[in-house]
């Protein structure tokens, strides 16, 4: 496959927390969960990324995204590749792009059980625009496409992204046409060869517009892959961007939703901007970089400490009632 990364991020804080609080774990996401224990965390990526590490101290998690999660864009990779990262520096580990990228793999498909593929996971660690190979013998090959700066700033700008608003969870679509691979394989073959004149058209001098009805037929041979993979609203936007002059486009992800890639001449921008002014239109650039630390402070280490509150687990908080026990003099005195 050809894929690219961009630059919308999901960030991630990860320390120790010391203890000193009456829970061990801090999560906090579109939730906020206090927990003693791993085991009860409900985040099921945090919950099983923590016992992969077998952190013995509490840990405070903070995540903040840019874009909606279950949206295509592969959110809950780059999640489970920015936390393990963050995780490996809060040990003092410096990771490769390799590592992390087999390490997020394994996480969502043989601990979390997901049916997903390993795409995502790659381009998440990697990041830039890369051409990646997924061999027989299960070695992952990822290859940098060496386009020139102006042929990729070509490219982008020829791009669209849309939120259809449809939100929806990858596996649930996977599954419908992953659990007979056989049955698609003549979609699944096609799809593959585009991937070579996909490489040809964009390392080359000729028009890019050969690549946006490239897309339009690979975004052809992927709905054919299962019912699920489209739907009548995701079948009328299509339709409105291709009248209002798009060249080719495609559900990204597993499909069923989320985002809406387009190709088309700037030129039309403006008007494929009016046809579909009630979805929510996210200009992007395209990045190098993949998951980084752009801020690390180990602070101090609490190890002791939090062994011994997992042994001897202290009393739990209670709200002040306005009454000192013991106080010599009335609270309004002022003393503590």
């Amino acid at each position: 496959m050809i894929a690219t990364t961009i630059d919308k991020y999901c960030y991630i804080s990860a320390r120790y927390l010391p203890p000193f609080f009456e829970h061990n774990f801090r999560i906090v996401y579109s939730r906020i969960e206090n927990c003693q224990t791993i085991d009860e965390i409900e985040h099921p990526a945090v919950r099983e990324c923590l016992r992969y590490f077998q952190l013995e101290q509490g840990l405070e998690i903070h995540h903040d995204g840019d874009l909606p999660a279950r949206s295509g864009l592969g959110s809950s990779s780059s999640f489970v590749v920015g936390l393990l990262h963050a995780l490996h520096a809060l040990k003092g580990n410096i990771p490769g792009k390799e590592r992390l990228a087999h390490e997020a793999i394994h996480m969502e498909q043989v601990r979390l059980k997901e049916t997903v593929g390993c795409q995502d996971q790659v381009m998440a660690a990697h990041g830039g625009c890369q051409r990646v190979e997924f061999l027989a013998d299960g070695e992952i090959r990822v290859t940098p496409l060496t386009l020139h700066p102006e042929r990729l700033a070509a490219l982008n700008s020829h791009l669209m992204l849309f939120f259809t608003g449809i939100k929806r969870t990858a596996a649930t679509i996977a599954e419908s046409y992953a659990s007979d691979v056989q049955s698609v394989e003549k979609q699944l073959r096609s799809m593959a060869s585009m991937v070579d004149e996909a490489f040809r058209i964009l390392a080359g001098n000729s028009d890019l517009a050969a690549f946006g009805k490239l897309l339009h037929e690979a975004w052809r041979a992927k709905r054919s892959l299962s019912k699920q993979v489209s739907n009548r609203i995701i079948d009328e936007i299509y339709a409105t961007a291709r009248s209002a002059g798009a060249l080719g486009g495609k559900l990204l992800g597993a499909g069923g939703g989320g985002f809406m890639l387009l190709f088309a001449d700037p030129a039309d921008h403006e008007r494929i901007r009016e046809k579909l002014a009630r979805l929510v239109h996210v200009p992007f650039r395209f990045e190098r970089a993949g998951s980084r630390i752009i801020f690390f402070d180990p602070g101090e280490d609490y190890t002791a400490q939090s062994r011994l509150r997992l042994t001897r687990p202290v009393d739990a908080f209670q709200e002040s009632t306005g009454v000192l026990v013991g106080a010599s003099r009335p609270a309004s005195s002022g003393t503590v």
